[in-house]
């Protein structure tokens, strides 16, 4: 048995204590005890706990390994956030001024990636437990919104019929304004009659589409994703904000970064979670490698009518960026990369002379090295803002405004 004092959390979320020894859901100054299994001490007891340790609004909480940070109050979980993104800067020699952080409120997560095991009885369909490949049924989960939690039995359906013996599904769920979008992988090669059996276990349940393994199986509606008052027809599997508070935070402190500014091109568009709301006040050229993604967003473009110009481009920019001259046409930069970062398009984008940047991110640390590319050619880092739409989880996301002070507006 060994017992330590946790103090702090690591960038997972765990207790961390001197040696160092690792322990999940605990807080610091707690005192915690339990069996060592090299580094960590997988179910900790907690001898004194913290004054910001508070019961977990979940009933699955303990067996669900869906959130991290229930066990700590709001205050806590917000200033830790924001402290990580302070750290990735600090490591870069960054110092930043914060505006208050967004949070999404609970059971508002509209997209989820549940897993789905056949049993001999039945089926499981659930998120995984702590470190495990048990799954737990989540009936009642307070992450996501409850037109996800109303889909637990259709999914639990589908994977009788479609889950191989020994094997899992993964099975991604998203709310669109014209019903549910499911999109499952990993599943068994399926013959007539287990697709038709398929067909009948989503009927009733609000589905607007499934998909098999990127083969679309039945449609009985185009699931369709508004942007800020835009419907844009999602594709299979396509990126999305995971919820709407947090992608309205995002879109607010992105429209601040950029200001009056008259002519924007959009790095990393998608389907134009961005782009198209800025096509009511302004031209947009709007970036991305995936043609899938572009071709919804400029369906979503042309079906508003009456907007601003846009123009797309399919562009792998990690193997091929926009270089500095094709970047000056424009007044604003709007950057939203995968978790990677964007170093070589950073690169390009320090060179240039675009005056203001509005880059979002979803790892800090990854934006902090960018970050300083940027400040080492001439940039500043105006103010950035934490958003926090992966409720009691240690995922962060955030918005920098960086400006060359000498030509912007």
């Amino acid at each position: 048995m060994t017992r330590t004092v946790i103090e702090r959390l690591g960038h997972l979320g765990d207790g961390v204590g001197p040696g160092p020894v690792f322990a999940p859901r605990t807080l610091p100054g707690e005192v915690v005890e339990g069996e060592l299994d090299g580094s960590r001490i997988s179910v900790p007891r907690i001898v004194t706990p913290s004054d910001r340790r508070i019961a977990p609004a979940c009933r699955h909480y303990r067996s669900c390994g869906g959130c991290a940070l229930q066990h700590a109050d709001g205050g806590f979980v917000a200033a830790w956030k924001q402290n990580i993104v302070e750290r990735a800067l600090a490591a870069q020699g960054i110092a930043a001024t914060f505006r208050p952080m967004a949070i999404s409120p609970p059971r508002s997560r509209r997209r989820a990636t549940f897993s789905g095991r056949r049993t001999k009885k039945g089926a499981l369909v659930g998120f995984h437990a702590p470190g495990s490949d048990t799954i737990t049924p989540v009936l009642d989960c307070n992450l996501v919104t409850p037109q996800l939690s109303a889909a637990l039995p259709m999914l639990t359906a589908l994977t009788m019929v479609g889950a191989a013996r020994k094997g899992e599904l993964a099975l991604t769920v998203t709310e669109t304004r014209t019903g549910l979008d499911v999109a499952v992988t990993g599943g068994k090669t399926l013959n007539q009659t287990q697709t038709a059996a398929l067909v009948t276990s989503m009927a009733g349940a609000g589905v607007a589409r499934l998909s098999w393994d990127g083969e679309i199986v039945a449609q009985q509606a185009e699931p369709l994703v508004n942007f800020a008052g835009f419907d844009v027809p999602m594709p299979p599997g396509a990126f999305l904000q995971a919820t709407v508070e947090g992608e309205a935070a995002l879109r607010s402190a992105m429209r601040d970064c950029i200001g009056a500014s008259t002519s924007v091109i959009d790095l990393f568009a998608g389907c134009g979670t961005f782009a198209l709301p800025l096509c009511e006040s302004k031209p947009v050229h709007a970036v991305e490698a995936d043609g899938t993604m572009l071709d919804a967003l400029d369906q979503g473009w042309r079906r508003a009518g009456g907007l601003h110009m846009l123009s797309t481009e399919r562009r792998d920019l990690f193997r091929n960026p926009l270089l500095p001259d094709e970047l000056d046409r424009f007044d604003a930069i709007v950057i939203d990369p995968p978790r990677a970062g964007a170093q070589a398009q950073m690169a390009q984008i320090a060179k240039s002379e675009v005056p203001v940047i509005a880059a979002i991110s979803c790892n800090p640390v990854t934006f902090a090295v960018d970050a300083k590319m940027l400040i080492q050619a001439g940039y500043r880092l105006d103010w950035v803002q934490v958003v926090d739409q992966f409720r009691w989880s240690p995922h962060v996301e955030l918005v920098a405004r960086l400006i060359k002070d000498h030509i912007a507006r």
